[in-house]
């Protein structure tokens, strides 16, 4: 943006330029004696500049940030010596002015390091100065310096170079020079304009992905988060906790991405961190709680901008995304979860017409993306949208298509990027933010201006305590007054702005570089098709839907700029989950079997491992070979409606006809209803061994045969246990007629020989046989040896 080279209505007075001149000479007249004497140690001292770095000094408050007539200036901080020798003598010493006439002027001034002896003015005086007899080398000393404002020859309003210089001497160069200055800025404006400029402060609350596409598998499908980072930044000092404590107070426009409260909403219940393999018991319920109810109270009565769910990357869908079938139709879902996320959670209803491209940074392209999502308003940035002006102008302006652009002040939006965690830094940062105001305000007093600042997207706790102290010194509203960003996007925009969106060749290239790749939108598009085909079979929709739905949102986050690896190994995991809750509805693998006649049936048995359960599937089997096997009334396929409870399995007959024997090869596959495959097919074998009548006799003979045998063996079996019985019956009666019995011969018989005992004894056991008959067995007989 062009700048005026001076600020409009900001001359001097004449009794002022006269003092100015006077000062002028008489400092002049030591040069002059000094340029006709020669070269002397002062002399010396103004050629050699680079001295002036041999000091760091560092300035760490600054108060008060905006004084009045009546206020006395304290400025404290410290000076380290960097050098070698020790610094004997020194002073540290205040210097005002001069007044700088434009924006660019402040831009120089926070850029310089060296002491200039032409432009930084000298000390205030003796009065107020420290006084440091000796500084050692790498030796650090506090200070604080304390002076009235009416002693600073503050005239009229705009913005003074403020420097704190440290002077003094080395062994090596035994006189007086500065080693060490730092400059800041001071916004003179003690009584209100009368034409405030209107302003406007976007407050965002947006964090990265903290939540994972996986849930439990219980009725409230516990969520699980990657880890534990979001509780750090909800927690007292972390970064969401310090937006929302320093936010609550402050006239800003709060800037929402809904993923953060849904996130940290989820977090107020049950759920689940991954550890590794497995996931362990989330314990932050209560910060959750907490830091939500903080918002909720932060937010009443002030205005809430909602941003489409989980922040996507406006730019990378129109360069990278847009050509690729279905990227864009996740926009307007998102918009409208968005709404209703907000007002579900913190009980206000917010505006969902804003689209914000990372940086403001915006081409024809972008615009046209984001307003595909039902945005009418883009918030740009200046350094995008540039302007050929001497002054700085309104931000809202129509671009075309019933679209506005609001354009945030690039130098107000980055202020506060860098390092905040050092306190120079931030004390640096806020005065140069509060005298481009007072310098935006000064352009053209009598043309009331909207002014709106679009900061960093999640900055850190110091930066965002910085940007508060900063918002904190325009509370008396001298030259400034706030508006909401609704209010200033409906502002009258300025006739000489431009309104020619840039083309997409003036895209920044450092931007392009963090953008998502064509292959993320691809895996996006993957992941949604695969989608699309399993939540059509499911019972209850809505526990896949979701999580699935949100997770996909997430895949084009700007949070994703700067960390590709990041990226895709989120993209990797959503998929990877859903193909694992796909798969579980599959087929169960069969074996080859066999079928033995002309007709039979096969079965096919579809499983249900989820928790819901599955419907509006169809189970088809075909047959490779329908002249020897034919299925469904001698066709080569048939179908069977499938659904199954969540946890069971269910078995599918078909009826088959075979024609010849052989083996044939069966393909079963599920399909949804509308012709989509579902999962992997199955093949499995069929031998079919065919029955004829012949053979059918045949067997029928052979069992015959086999029960006539039967018979046979057992009548002759009875046979000869009747014989067996008749001739033991023989035995025992001739034993009965002898009256006496047999003596014994020879002396063995009297010692008891068991040979000699009587075999038809009760006591022994009944022969097998009949005793010894020489006659051959029966016929059919069995003898056991």
């Amino acid at each position: 943006m062009a700048e005026a080279a001076d600020f409009q209505g900001m001359n001097p007075s004449p009794a002022r330029r006269w003092l100015r001149r006077t000062a002028s000479l008489v400092l002049g007249v030591p040069l002059v004696a000094g340029l006709l004497c020669g070269p002397g140690p002062a002399a010396h001292a103004a050629e050699n500049t680079s001295d002036s770095r041999t000091v760091d000094v560092s300035l760490d408050t600054l108060t008060p940030t905006t004084p009045g007539e009546s206020d006395t200036l304290t400025i404290s901080g410290s000076v380290l010596n960097k050098g070698k020798q020790t610094i004997t003598d020194a002073e540290i010493d205040l210097r005002v002015g001069p007044r700088l006439s434009s924006r660019v002027s402040i831009d120089r001034v926070a850029q310089r390091t060296d002491y200039a002896p032409g432009t930084d003015a000298p000390p205030v005086g003796d009065k107020y100065t420290v006084k440091l007899p000796k500084l050692v080398s790498h030796v650090s000393r506090e200070f604080t310096l304390s002076v009235p404002v009416n002693q600073l020859d503050l005239d009229d309003d705009g913005v003074y170079q403020l420097g704190v210089s440290l002077s003094g001497q080395t062994p090596d160069e035994p006189y007086n020079q500065v080693l060490g200055i730092e400059r800041t800025l001071l916004p003179w404006q003690p009584e209100a304009v009368e034409k405030k400029s209107q302003f406007t402060y976007l407050w965002p609350l947006i964090s990265s992905t903290h939540l994972t596409s996986e849930t439990g598998s219980d009725e409230q499908q516990t969520p699980v988060f990657e880890d534990e980072t979001l509780a750090a930044e909800l927690a007292p000092g972390g970064r969401l906790d310090q937006l929302v404590s320093l936010g609550r107070d402050l006239p800003v426009t709060w800037v929402v991405d809904p993923d953060l409260l849904a996130s940290v909403d989820a977090m107020t219940r049950n759920y689940r961190v991954k550890s590794g393999a497995t996931t362990v018991p989330g314990r932050n319920q209560a910060l959750a709680k907490r830091w939500l109810s903080s918002v909720e109270a932060a937010v009443q009565g002030r205005k809430v901008v909602a941003l489409p769910f989980a922040d996507p990357d406006l730019a990378s869908l129109a360069h990278r995304g847009k050509n690729i079938s279905g990227s864009l139709s996740h926009l307007q879902p998102a918009t409208k979860v968005a709404e209703t996320t907000v007002e579900t959670i913190l009980h206000v209803k917010p505006s969902i017409d804003f689209a914000w491209p990372v940086d403001g940074a915006i081409d024809s392209s972008i615009v046209d993306v984001a307003t595909s999502a039902g945005a009418h308003k883009v918030i740009a940035r200046s350094d995008s949208l540039r302007d050929d002006l001497s002054y700085t102008p309104t931000a809202a302006r129509p671009i075309g298509g019933g679209t506005t652009a609001v354009v945030a002040d690039a130098r107000l939006s980055n202020a506060f990027q860098g390092d905040m965690t050092k306190t120079g830094n931030s004390t640096l940062a806020v005065q140069e933010f509060l005298a481009q105001t007072l310098a935006v305000n000064l352009q053209a007093p009598g043309n009331q201006r909207s002014i709106v600042v679009a900061p960093q997207r999640m900055p850190s706790a110091s930066q965002a305590q910085s940007m508060a102290r900063a918002l904190q010194a325009l509370e008396a509203q001298r030259w400034t007054q706030p508006i909401d960003l609704v209010a200033a996007a409906g502002a009258r925009p300025d006739a000489n702005a431009t309104t020619k969106v840039p083309g997409t060749s003036r895209y920044p290239e450092h931007l392009r570089r963090q953008e998502l790749p064509p292959q993320a939108f691809h895996d996006i598009r993957n992941t949604q098709n695969t989608l699309d085909n399993f939540k059509v079979i499911l019972t209850a929709r809505d526990r896949v839907e979701t999580p699935f739905g949100r997770a996909i949102d997430r895949e084009m986050s700007t949070s994703w700029r700067g960390n590709p690896v990041g990226a895709q190994l989120y993209r990797d995991g959503v998929r990877a989950y859903l193909q694992s809750l796909t798969e579980e509805v599959q087929l169960i693998e069969k074996s080859a079997i066999t079928l033995s006649g002309r007709s039979a049936t096969i079965p096919v048995t579809v499983q249900n491992r989820l928790v819901q359960g599955i419907d509006h599937l169809v189970l088809r089997l075909t047959s490779d070979n329908a002249t020897r096997l034919n299925l469904d009334q001698d066709k080569a396929s048939a179908q069977q409606p499938i659904k199954v409870e969540g946890g069971h399995s269910q078995s599918v007959k078909f009826a088959a006809s075979a024609n010849a024997n052989g083996p044939v090869q069966m393909t079963a596959q599920l399909f949804t209803e509308d012709g989509k495959p579902y999962g992997d097919p199955m093949r499995f074998t069929v031998k079919v061994s065919e029955i004829t009548p012949t053979v059918m006799l045949v067997i029928a003979g052979g069992v015959l045969l086999l029960v006539l045998a039967g018979v046979r063996m057992y009548t002759q079996r009875k046979r000869a246990a009747a014989r067996d019985a008749t001739a033991r019956e023989a035995e025992g009666s001739e034993g009965s007629d002898s009256s006496e019995p047999a003596e014994p011969e020879g002396p063995e018989g009297s010692e008891g020989d068991i040979n000699s005992l009587d075999p038809g004894q009760a006591s022994d056991p009944t022969p097998d046989t009949g005793p010894g008959s020489g006659d051959p067995s029966g016929t059919g007989e069995k003898v056991d040896r």
